[in-house]
């Protein structure tokens, strides 16, 4: 048996038995004012407007080192960037299957008509190797860009580049920049690779570059090899510079820390890693 539920409780209709609504001033003048946010314009996502493939035309492969080789592309259409930026490359097989990878442009700003990248071959490396083994001069290859805002110089303010083996590639191209605009800032230039045959762009650098050899020095060499040090870099810091370091991940990590050690604040380090994707 269901037990009786206890009555509800008695209301009273009346409009007497509520509370008065409050009055509101119904002019405008008694509202708070909108807030003004000014004109509104339409601005591109954090990493730039979209970018479309575009096919470009390989017009000339150069030996940089016997696992390194840069290709200078041409494009259909202007490709504006800023010394440190990337593109993206793909590769498509006939059955409709892709490939991308990111390469660091070399060249310095220019009109945007042609590009230079550089690509170290990796053992077993899916597009590393086609681009040494297959690609050819007046080949067709699709790239996309430029992208990246952060690891990036204008040409303003002096810069400390350090660069590990192929890392060396966007600091080529603040350096290329510098030289052909004449800057007057200071730029100094350190690399570190493992022997005179693995120097990318080798006849390319001068006074302001510091060459650092971690295996087998060319003779003669006053510095014994061996990793890059505190001792390397505090005679070429920079007061007020900003400190870009690329290369692999374990390389980064240690320069960027050395130079925070010596000093240099950490905002002004820019970092960037890469990693094994062939």
């Amino acid at each position: 048996m269901t037990e009786a539920l206890p009555p509800l409780p008695h209301i009273e209709p009346s409009a007497e038995a509520l509370p008065p609504l409050p009055q509101i001033d119904p002019s405008a003048d008694a509202l708070p004012p909108l807030p003004q946010i000014g004109p509104v314009t339409r601005r591109p996502p954090p990493g730039g407007p979209r970018r479309e493939w575009v096919t470009s035309t390989v017009v000339a492969i150069r030996s940089q080192t016997p696992r390194m080789r840069s290709y200078r592309l041409r494009l259909p259409t202007p490709l504006l960037h800023v010394p440190g930026q990337h593109v993206t490359v793909r590769l498509t097989a006939p059955d409709g299957y892709s490939a991308t990878r990111s390469y660091s442009i070399a060249s310095a700003p220019g009109d945007g008509t042609e590009i230079e990248l550089m690509v170290e071959r990796l053992a077993d490396g899916e597009v590393s190797t086609y681009l040494h083994d297959e690609l050819r001069v007046g080949d067709p290859l699709e790239v996309r860009g430029p992208f990246g805002g952060w690891f990036v110089w204008n040409g303003r303010g002096p810069v400390l580049l350090v660069g590990g083996g192929s890392g060396v590639v966007p600091l080529v191209s603040m350096l290329r920049h510098w030289r052909a605009t004449a800057s007057p800032v200071t730029l100094r230039l350190v690399v570190g690779v493992r022997s005179p045959d693995d120097l990318p762009f080798a006849d390319e650098y001068g006074d302001e570059t510091t060459v650092l050899y971690s295996r087998r020095p060319p003779p003669g060499a006053a510095r014994p090899p061996g990793r890059l040090t505190a001792t390397d870099l505090l005679p070429l810091l920079v007061p007020d510079a900003t400190a870009y370091v690329c290369g692999s991940s374990g390389f980064a990590e240690h320069a960027s820390q050395l130079l925070v050690e010596l000093g240099v604040p950490a905002g002004s380090v820019r970092v960037e890693r890469y990693g094994a994707t062939a």
